[in-house]
């Protein structure tokens, strides 16, 4: 069973003079959807947009799990905890805000920054704040979030006509970044999503080249 969320129904933010802009998957600030809260662990999932010399200054989290991946670009990374770090496509970041975490994201390059971040709820709270970043993880290498019960595959299929399996889980969250790729009779295109409750035996058909981030999900 599954629902499609198309890009054009994400909420927008940011704006022209702060050189952001942002598609909100789930309800987010000021666009507030009591009917759109979560899925599974996932609390949010932005599409980002940042202008050369933008970016989001020093901010807090807590209690909150936030996995990046970029899409083109680099994006610059500090944390209250002493990390810094740069990261471009093909790699994962990981940053577990836990009991409390100040961070800033900026895009200090020449070039548009563009990235999808996603918030996961933890198991549990608190905790001390943890960074990770997995550079040019592999096509179909997963990458566990223990914390949210979740685990994310990054699958890159190649050619149209190859097939995708998608995960048999509780809840599986499925956000196109390139391409199209087919479930069932949907076509989902770049910014579409997929919720799937009971995933047993689904399987994603690339129609070309594509890539798509699938978040397996206990709860």
């Amino acid at each position: 069973m599954w629902s499609v969320r198309r890009a054009g129904e994400r909420y927008r933010g940011g704006g022209a003079t702060t050189g952001i802009e942002t598609l909100h998957a789930f309800s987010f600030g000021r666009h507030y959807d009591p009917d759109n809260l979560r899925f599974g662990a996932l609390l949010a999932c932005n599409e980002e947009r940042l202008a050369p010399g933008s970016g989001f200054d020093e901010h807090p989290h807590s209690h909150t799990e936030i996995v990046t991946w970029v899409v083109e670009g680099e994006l610059t990374h500090r944390d209250s905890a002493g990390h810094t770090s740069r990261i471009g496509p093909g790699d994962v970041q990981h940053l577990s805000a836990a009991a409390g975490v100040r961070h800033e994201e900026r895009n200090d390059g020449d070039a548009p920054l563009v990235f999808v971040q996603m918030w996961l709820a933890p198991t549990e709270p608190g905790g001390a704040p943890a960074y990770d970043v997995v550079r040019g993880i592999a096509d179909a290498t997963p990458y566990a979030v223990p914390a949210a019960g979740a685990t994310l595959h990054v699958r890159r299929p190649g050619a149209p006509g190859e097939r995708v399996a998608v995960p048999d889980a509780a809840f599986v969250y499925v956000h196109v970044v390139r391409g199209t790729v087919r479930l069932g009779d949907d076509d989902l295109a770049p910014g579409d999503a997929a919720r799937i409750t009971g995933a047993r035996g689904l399987e994603l058909e690339a129609l070309g080249a594509a890539e798509v981030l699938l978040w397996e999900m206990t709860a």
